[in-house]
């Protein structure tokens, strides 16, 4: 067993979608998780000020001596190639992993990306797409709204107000055809519920995050770094904003409350 813990870092409340698919599915793995709930969202950020944000992120985290760092963050892992290439753990992004995933589940090779505008504008998920099948089509849309509605906790099935914007969001990728969707941003699976009910049975989402964790698993597995079931997992995690509010909500995301485990992080000028 490697006993240190995964680092899982996002812009905000987003990956937390990421630390849910841990506690299910590797939960003998200690998590540090940081927030950067300060400067939350990257997406609608240029190219160095989120390759700026990403590299303190990871910073932070290399602190914890993590055997594994995972940005859980569409928009750092479409555009700051250039700090997640330096970080000598092993590494994991949601681009490829998700972008495999929907590779796999398309049937009509029609795939949809849902994202911030920041991963949208780079081209990542299409790229990538291609590589993997250059018949498939991609149609992305960028959606800078969705990470507001997270982070201050709009994510019920019967809010007719976050209904109404993602289904203007999804109304181009649907018109496209698309039975495979994305969901690029790691905020976007707290919503996922309410997608599905837009788009249907007939359309797959692909849950960034989850698939995140599926490579992680991968790599601990092959690299002899996964803990056995003698060790129970723990969580700590770190926010560079008021506790208070990242608490009060990841109890709704987690279904769990973390607020003991919630500490204030100051960020350096």
């Amino acid at each position: 067993m490697d006993k240190r813990p995964i680092g899982i870092f996002d812009s905000g409340l987003g990956g937390l979608s990421a630390v849910k698919a841990v506690f299910n599915c590797l939960p003998n793995e200690d998590i540090i998780y940081f927030g950067d709930t300060q400067r939350v969202p990257y997406g609608s950020r240029s190219e160095k000020t989120i390759e700026a944000f990403a590299r303190d992120d990871i910073a932070f985290l290399e602190q914890f001596n993590c055997k594994l760092i995972m940005a859980a963050c569409g928009t750092v892992s479409s555009v700051a190639v250039n700090a997640t290439s330096k970080i000598k753990e092993p590494f994991v992004g949601v681009v490829k992993p998700s972008c495999e995933a929907a590779v796999k589940a398309t049937k009509n090779k029609k795939i949809g990306v849902m994202a911030t505008a920041a991963s949208i504008n780079s081209g990542a998920y299409d790229r990538e797409i291609a590589r993997l099948d250059p018949e498939a089509k991609v149609t992305g849309v960028s959606c800078p709204v969705l990470v507001t509605l997270v982070e201050n906790n709009w994510i019920d099935e019967d809010n007719y107000i976050s209904k109404e914007i993602i289904s203007r969001y999804l109304q181009p990728l649907l018109d496209n055809g698309a039975d495979t969707i994305i969901l690029g941003c790691t905020h976007f699976p707290h919503l996922a519920p309410i997608i599905q009910s837009v788009v249907g049975d007939g359309v797959t989402l692909i849950d960034s995050g989850y698939e995140a964790v599926m490579q992680a698993k991968k790599l601990l597995d092959e690299n002899g770094l996964a803990n056995d079931e003698s060790h129970m997992g723990t969580a700590k995690y770190y926010v560079s904003d008021r506790t208070q509010n990242f608490s009060g909500i990841a109890q709704t995301l987690l279904g769990t409350d973390i607020s003991d485990s919630v500490t204030f992080k100051e960020l350096a000028e």
